[in-house]
């Protein structure tokens, strides 16, 4: 038996190549077919530029879910601060607009007085001075007199009885219906000496059925408006028995005189204007109570003349006398 070749190699030596054999090429990639100039142009071209290449950002790391309850935590306190922001103002806002008596908690108890629209005085003509300024010692009133005239409060239907043409003025003959008819003609001829100049008026009626009718009375002179008895304890009004000092008036401000002087300090339309306030003695006529309030200021006389069944609420008349006051003042 014949000895067998070794053909392993000892550790730490490479292994011979047998007798006869040529080592393989080493495996690598496939060799490229030659291209043509023209290919190989388009390849180069299309191939994006090292400089040009977009680099793509890294995706965000995503919220952990504590940091994420955190952030909605955040955004609905602040949603509720903005809420409580909001309303606050609104509240605050509200507070300041509308009157006390229509805010909760706040309300104070109804007297009963009107609404009246803001008082303002008319213009006066150039050069013109005020009725209670200090060079108007006649204190003559230079405003348009139907902007001096008291307007309706909220809630009342024009009284239709007071007819006044487009401008305002009232003719003698329809002032002098709010007397009876057996002393008219006397005051007719009073005021046609007694130097009057222009009426006007106006009435309305509330939804309690108080009338109220207000006029004014411009005269040449102050002179003059004392001259006129229409306006006291002996006036004798259409319907009306007889007339009093108005008692609850006269117990507010504190004295017995029929005249009483009031200023309104602080209200823009400083002054004085001597008021008498009287009421119809009970029992009245018909059903109905008069009161009646003269304003004498200056060249003007003013009225002011509430009816009502059964009883005129003294708040609201009162009201009344003295804004017209204000306006004349």
């Amino acid at each position: 038996m014949s000895e067998q070749t070794t053909t392993g190699t000892e550790p730490g030596r490479e292994q011979e190549p047998e007798a006869g054999l040529v080592p393989g090429p080493t495996a690598g990639p496939a060799p490229r077919t030659p291209e043509s100039p023209e290919a190989a142009a388009a390849a180069a071209s299309d191939a994006p530029a090292p400089e040009a290449a977009q680099e793509v950002a890294p995706e965000a790391a995503p919220i952990a879910p504590k940091d994420r309850r955190r952030l909605f935590a955040a955004l609905r306190w602040t949603a509720a601060v903005a809420v409580f922001a909001v309303v606050g103002a609104g509240v605050a806002y509200g507070i300041t607009l509308p009157e006390r008596t229509r805010i909760p908690g706040l309300s104070t108890t109804d007297d009963g007085r009107w609404t009246f629209p803001a008082l303002s005085q008319p213009a006066l003509p150039a050069g013109a001075p005020l009725a209670q300024g200090p060079d108007n010692k006649e204190e003559t009133h230079y405003a348009q007199l139907t902007g001096l005239l008291l307007p309706a409060p909220e809630g009342a239907k024009a009284d239709d009885a007071v007819k006044a043409d487009k401008d305002g003025a009232v003719s003698a003959d329809v002032f002098l219906e709010e007397y009876a008819p057996d002393v008219r003609e006397k005051l007719k001829q009073s005021l046609e000496w007694d130097g009057l100049r222009q009426i006007t008026g106006r009435g309305w009626t509330m939804p309690d059925g108080t009338r109220t009718h207000v006029y004014l009375l411009r005269f040449h002179a102050s002179g003059f408006v004392d001259a006129f008895k229409g306006c006291d304890t002996n006036a004798r009004l259409n319907g009306v028995s007889a007339l009093e000092l108005d008692d609850v008036w006269t117990g507010v401000k504190g004295t017995q005189s029929a005249i009483v002087p009031l200023r309104f300090p602080g209200s823009g339309m400083a002054g004085e204007s001597e008021v008498s306030v009287y009421q119809e003695i009970k029992p009245v006529l018909g059903g109905e109570q008069t009161k009646v309030g003269c304003l004498q200021s200056g060249d003007v006389l003013g009225m002011v003349i509430q009816t009502r069944k059964g009883e005129v609420a003294s708040v609201p008349f009162h009201q009344s006398v003295i804004l017209q006051s204000q306006l004349l003042s």
